[in-house]
């Protein structure tokens, strides 16, 4: 199998192009019709593994991977 990039779009999927293989938790692999595929990070996708744009309305936000300074982010 050749390379693969993945690609993580701020407050959205993760683009994954190139050569791979998406398997499922029972170790089968899911079918796939194109060379770039955009999987759901907001975990509310009806087609998942696959991205359709939920993540829009409701509003997910990917963080920017760091903990807040003191103070922020405390309600």
């Amino acid at each position: 199998m050749g390379s693969a990039q993945v690609v993580a779009c701020t407050d959205g999927p993760l683009l994954v192009r190139g050569d791979f293989e998406i398997v499922s938790p029972s170790g089968d692999a899911v079918e796939r019709t194109r060379r770039t595929v955009a999987l759901c990070r907001c975990g509310v996708s009806a087609i998942k593994p696959f991205c359709d744009g939920t993540h829009k309305l409701v509003g997910f936000r990917s963080g920017n991977g760091q903990e807040p300074a003191d103070g922020e982010g405390d309600d």
